[in-house]
């Protein structure tokens, strides 16, 4: 099965929305969980990789939440660009695109739910929501983790909860977290005030994909450190009241910025506007970050012909991978931002420029 023929196209899988998906990109929990009796994939050789992955990939695609039939293979039947998409569309990590034989994918049609294997641990198991959803992904995958649990035996510890390659997964296993847009709070210079104040409450800001990764487009990923000592509801809990807090923060950094700063905000929109209808060649970079730009604008309303959805799909397919799949021939980096710049002068051809006006009124 061809991996780019399962996933839900970049255009649909854009128009999904939910709730406060102005600023809340989408919710994801993650519980990690090893096989009794087998090593943990880092110490683990060759044959019992592939000994783990025989087990797992069988039982997991069987499960009934994950019907219709899910794509379910080994990541040596992948390809490296295959690898990457599924990286650029955050369902699986940098780390597990790296992986080879002994390690595999399952993932469902409605791409709500993913699980790597064998990646750090046997299962890093994920249920994937739009908008501030976390109390359902959390529900979703509890019941797809106790469907797995009568097919499989994992690693348990009376005392120490679920046992994981990594110390700071022990516990419940559980990784909570949500991908937040913060344009608002980066042009008011707050950002990162309220980066230091989520981490004195015990939770990890991150960048786009990722532990050490940037912030590009102004996005940041929030979510829990701490896996031993709490519930997995009370931890889904904490984690939702912090993120409402941001959500309210960030809408008053951007009335903040409209009603004290009207032009230097138009400017920064029209600019971006101006460079990514017009440009002739632009890098990853630099788009990432002026179409963050571009969607606050159409937040703000100021594009009368511009979907949202149409935005987040410019940021998917301006990715190296999937700007690869346009043309047959391997592209270097300046033919990259070539083509990502025809790509994006043609997807924003008959968007009009923001209308300054309606900033006005917003600000009077």
């Amino acid at each position: 099965m061809n991996v780019q023929d399962f996933l839900i196209s970049p255009g649909e899988a854009c128009k999904r929305s939910g709730p406060h998906d102005k600023i809340v990109l989408s919710s994801r929990v993650r519980l990690a969980r090893n096989l009794k009796g087998a090593p943990f994939p880092g110490h683990a050789k060759k044959a019992e990789r592939v000994k783990s992955l025989d087990v797992l990939l069988p039982a997991v695609s069987g499960l009934p939440q994950l019907a219709p039939k899910p794509f379910a293979e080994p990541l040596d039947k992948l390809s490296a660009q295959d690898k990457q998409i599924l990286v650029e569309r955050h369902l699986i990590s940098r780390e597990h695109a790296a992986k080879g034989a002994g390690s595999g994918l399952v993932l469902n049609a409605e791409e709500s739910f993913c699980i790597m294997v064998n990646e750090e641990d046997h299962l890093r198991m994920q249920a994937l929501r739009p908008g501030l959803q976390l109390k359902q992904a959390w529900l979703a995958l509890d019941g797809l983790d106790s469907a797995l649990q009568e097919r499989v035996e994992f690693a348990f510890h009376t005392q120490y909860g679920y046992l994981t390659a990594c110390p700071t997964n022990l516990g419940t296993g559980i990784r909570v977290s949500a991908m937040l847009h913060l344009p608002g709070l980066v042009l008011a210079e707050q950002i990162n005030q309220i980066i230091q104040a989520v981490n004195k409450l015990g939770l990890a800001v991150r960048g786009l994909y990722g532990e050490g990764t940037e912030a590009l487009g102004n996005i940041f990923q929030v979510s829990n450190q701490q896996t031993l000592g709490e519930s997995e509801s009370e931890i889904v809990e904490r984690l939702n009241k912090v993120l409402l807090q941001v959500i309210e923060h960030e809408e008053n950094a951007r009335l903040s910025q409209i009603e004290k700063k009207p032009k230097v905000l138009l400017n920064h929109i029209g600019r971006a506007y101006g460079i990514l209808a017009h440009a002739h060649s632009i890098s990853s970079k630099e788009t990432m970050n002026l179409l963050s730009l571009l969607r606050l604008g159409v937040d703000l309303n100021l594009f009368a012909d511009l979907p949202k959805a149409l935005v987040d799909e410019l940021f998917l397919l301006s990715q190296p991978a999937h700007l690869q799949l346009r043309v047959p021939d391997k592209l270097d980096a300046e033919q990259r931002d070539s083509l990502r710049a025809d790509m994006l002068r043609e997807r924003l051809r008959s968007v009009q420029p923001p209308d300054a006006g309606k900033l006005g009124a917003k600000a009077e």
